[in-house]
């Protein structure tokens, strides 16, 4: 009774439009009141999920990318992408994927790199004579791998509600690969569809200018470097890296590039503190949502359900999958993050899969989610930026889904995609 008034309260805040996290909140409580716990418990427990060191890494990262959104940095990446293979067919799309993987890699948020770029790239696809929905699809799904490429406060999200144990110097090589993988699916579908649709190729600028560009553009993507770089290292924590990164990106863009007016400061400082504010108190309120799983063994139940439909792993896995990405479309990443991790995460172990593994694999199919309606966050912005309705994205958006669904299989099944490169520089 206690489990169904739980989620069945969380059930009803989502839907009636309240926010997540006080969905989660309000269900906590009333479920602690229902099994005659003080009320404080609800509290103590959200401040407990907050009082966890690696989370102050969270507000660094956000600042760091709401500095190079603002600052100019994504302008530059762009002209880099567009130099190296802006010349192949559909050679705007390329640009596009690329830059997403380069910006997507400093900022580390899906909808930054929508913002950032999809601003910048889409109204010139479009004049060029790409479909508007073609350019909104190719920005919305390639911006996924600000959430697989490292540096990823979504990692450190995943590390602290898998109960620690679990590397993020790790994590963010584990991520690397996999969001490699999954540009280049995409690329090889937006490919196709440029040569079906025959859309153009840029001139190639030549070896100087792609000098040029990647010298001007280097120096911002050494933010990346030194977050990630710092921690692999040693030299710095993840969150001694988080915050010597915000402060390069700062001085980067005040200084050197010249390019962060006191307006876009503002406006980077702000964006910061909304985001983070929203991603703590998920936090905090999915603590308590989670410890009152665990008190009614629901993951013990699901995976003995899981068991009784097939013991074969790959349909269990293939399962697991087909979840996540449900839940993915409904409710907001972070909150599933923490919500499903101790759900899933012990049935993937007991199936003998890397708990590294199985972090990127919750991640992508949760990113798939931000591209994917009714609470597609990512799909809602790129439709404003491209500025057309959701239907008409939604009609041509499947080949991508396919590329991403490519790459999920990929990092589901081959446990070197995703393990290879931490055992290489880690071990």
């Amino acid at each position: 009774m206690g489990l169904a008034l739980l989620l069945g309260i969380f059930a009803f805040g989502v839907v009636v439009g309240m926010p997540v996290a006080f969905a989660m909140g309000l269900a906590a409580a009333s479920a602690f009141a229902f099994e005659g716990f003080p009320a404080v418990i609800t509290f103590q427990r959200a401040t407990a999920g907050v009082s966890v060191f690696s989370l102050l890494a969270i507000p660094f990262f956000i600042f760091a990318g709401e500095i190079m959104l603002h600052g100019g940095i994504a302008r530059r990446l762009v002209r880099l992408a567009s130099a190296l293979v802006g010349h192949l067919k559909g050679g705007l799309a390329m640009v596009n994927i690329f830059s997403s993987m380069l910006f997507g890699g400093i900022s580390g948020s899906a909808v930054a790199d929508i913002s950032a770029l999809g601003s910048l790239l889409v109204p010139v696809m479009k004049e060029r004579g790409y479909r508007p929905d073609f350019a909104v699809n190719v920005t919305v799904t390639s911006s996924i791998a600000g959430i697989v490429i490292p540096p990823s406060h979504n990692m450190i999200i995943y590390a602290v509600a898998a109960g620690g144990g679990i590397s993020i110097s790790g994590l963010f090589l584990a991520g690397v690969v996999p969001g490699m993988l999954m540009c280049i699916c995409l690329a090889v579908a937006a490919y196709i569809m440029s040569i079906k649709h025959n859309y153009p190729s840029e001139p190639f600028p030549g070896w100087k200018a792609v000098g040029h560009s990647a010298i001007d553009a280097m120096p911002g993507f050494m933010t990346a470097v030194i977050i990630v770089g710092g921690t692999l290292s040693g030299i710095f924590t993840v969150t001694e890296s988080g915050a010597f990164g915000a402060i390069y990106a700062l001085l980067l863009t005040v200084f050197y590039y010249r390019s962060l007016t006191f307006k876009a400061f503002l406006q980077a400082v702000t964006g910061a503190v909304r985001t983070t504010a929203m991603v703590m108190i998920l936090i905090a309120f999915a603590s308590s949502f989670a410890y009152l799983l665990a008190l009614y063994q629901v993951p013990e139940q699901l995976s003995n359900l899981l068991v009784t439909i097939s013991d074969n792993p790959i349909i269990i896995l293939l399962m697991i999958n087909v979840i996540l990405l449900l839940l993915g479309m409904i409710m907001d990443m972070a909150a599933l993050i923490l919500i499903c991790t101790p759900i899933f995460l012990p049935i993937a172990k007991g199936l003998g899969m890397d708990p590294t593994q199985f972090g990127i694999m919750l991640l992508i199919n949760l990113g798939i989610g931000l591209c994917t309606p009714p609470v597609g966050t990512c799909l809602f912005v790129g439709c404003a930026v491209g500025r057309i309705k959701m239907e008409q994205a939604l009609k041509s958006i499947w080949p991508f889904y396919l590329a991403i669904f490519v790459a999920l299989m990929l990092v589901t099944y081959v446990p070197a995609v995703s393990l290879w490169l931490p055992s290489v520089l880690l071990d």
